[in-house]
């Protein structure tokens, strides 16, 4: 293993929002073809309309901070860590989508008079962050609590990931804010659930509740908001042709690096940063869903492209030594590292693939005992940033950090990526035990079936 060296100075901080407003409407116009409002029965949507910065939305923006770190050396190459997990009520990059996507709300509810119930189906984060947001919208008065409302769905697996707050403790807010669990077999049902129930009976529903139903789990909504990105970097720290920097992060659908990419195409079109200058991409993925890389790498997301695992005898682990892009080890070969990702075939591998296959990276897919592996090396590097890694990793609930960070040192070690060169490593996530209160019981309603949705909120 290379030598590992920390340096975790802190090299700038910037609100994403805040800093960045201005340059949005550019990226609306850039991604969204009618940015209007939709108001058909079945497909709510209240436009990208973003209100207009008053003390109120600046207060309600303020948790969008970001930081860009130098971590340190791993051999010749040199680490840095863009800090997207600074909201201390999510610790998840979800805060920056979920802040603007309420924002919209609040503009359509200003605009309108109407009141607006939002629904989304969550592997954890996403509800925890958009929760988050409607709080935070209630509290700095910038919408009523029956004019915003939130209702999530989640997979019983992710349950312990779900967090405690006002929309939780408080009675009124608990009723008009509910958490539904469903106890399926496969986690991501919940999507196609969601959608179902709001295609079928979320139009007249929210005419009972006197409000319109945004189904808000949508690509635009989230693929936006992380562009900012893109213009944190080429502030702080410009990417140059030659340099060998890649951008390295945990992902599902990897809408964090699309959003990215919208980023640098904005900037490239204003003359502000050049095409020739792009960085790589490395997409880091567990063995529950690592979809993404054998898209990438195999041509499909046929799980029968993976690694045969054999036991060694002498350790009892599983291991294989055939492709580079799997884990070398690991505790089981069908493990659920973290149930956050759990996305099976996503459609964003079809924009993803050419953006590698033109700027340069890699996938590669980690395991619990690899992230465990490297533990001891990961601590000292983020000991002095917002999320610095417990002595007791029992304790982690959100794995992100972990596994894009073993990632980027797996594939140095295995020159899927080139050394000597830079790699931005996007703290997507992390959080433990000691960061959040878990969600009350009775705050969770458990559903199955589309009836039991309608059943729970009427």
């Amino acid at each position: 293993m290379p030598n590992a060296t920390a340096d975790t100075a802190r090299t700038a901080t910037r609100n994403l929002i805040l800093d960045y407003y201005d340059r949005l409407p550019a990226v609306i116009d850039r991604y969204v073809p009618d940015p209007g409002p939709v108001e058909q029965a079945g497909a709510f949507t209240p436009g990208f309309a973003l209100p207009e910065l008053d003390d109120g939305v600046r207060e309600y923006f303020s948790v969008a901070g970001a930081d860009l770190h130098h971590l340190g050396e791993y051999g010749d190459s040199r680490l840095m860590l863009l800090d997207l997990m600074r909201n201390p009520g999510t610790n998840t990059t979800k805060t920056l989508a979920s802040l603007l996507i309420v924002a919209r709300a609040v503009e359509y509810i200003r605009r309108t008079g109407n009141s607006v119930l939002i629904f989304s189906p969550t592997s954890a984060n996403k509800g925890t962050a958009l929760r988050d947001a409607v709080w935070r919208a209630i509290s700095t008065g910038l919408a009523g609590r029956e004019q915003l409302r939130i209702v999530t769905l989640a997979p019983k697996s992710c349950v312990d990931k779900l967090r405690s707050s006002p929309l939780s403790a408080e009675d009124d807010l608990r009723e008009l804010n509910p958490v539904l669990v469903y106890d399926g077999a496969q986690p991501e049902d919940v999507k196609l659930l969601g959608k179902r129930f709001v295609e079928q009976h979320g139009a007249w529903l929210a005419e009972r509740h006197g409000s319109r139903m945004w189904f808000s789990l949508e690509l635009r909504n989230y693929v936006i908001a992380d562009a900012a990105r893109a213009f944190l970097e080429q502030d702080i720290t410009p990417a140059r042709a030659g340099q060998g920097r890649v951008h390295a992060h945990a992902v599902s659908s990897a809408f964090g690096l699309l959003g990215y990419s919208l980023g640098r195409e904005v900037l490239e079109e204003q003359g502000i940063a050049r095409a020739e200058d792009r960085a790589g991409y490395l997409l880091v993925q567990h063995l529950g869903t690592p979809d993404m890389v054998l898209s990438l790498h195999y041509g499909s997301h046929d799980r029968s492209a993976m690694p045969e695992y054999t036991v060694d005898t002498e350790t009892g682990l599983y291991v294989q030594h055939a492709s580079p892009h799997f884990p070398q080890v690991t505790f089981d070969p069908e493990e659920v590292l973290d149930p956050t990702f759990y996305t099976r075939a996503p459609v964003t591998s079809a924009e993803m693939n050419p953006l590698i296959e033109t700027y340069g990276g890699a996938g590669i897919v980690v395991s619990l005992a690899e992230c465990l592996r490297r533990y001891p090396v990961l601590r000292p590097w983020y000991a002095g940033t917002s999320r610095p890694l417990p002595g007791d990793f029992r304790t982690v609930r959100e794995w992100s950090l972990v596994m894009a960070t073993t990632g980027v040192l797996n594939a140095l070690d295995r020159g899927l990526i080139k050394s000597g060169g830079e790699v931005v490593v996007h703290g997507s996530g992390f959080y433990t035990t000691a960061d959040y209160m878990p969600l009350e019981r009775e705050a969770m309603t458990v559903v199955r079936t589309v009836d039991d949705i309608v059943a729970a909120l009427t």
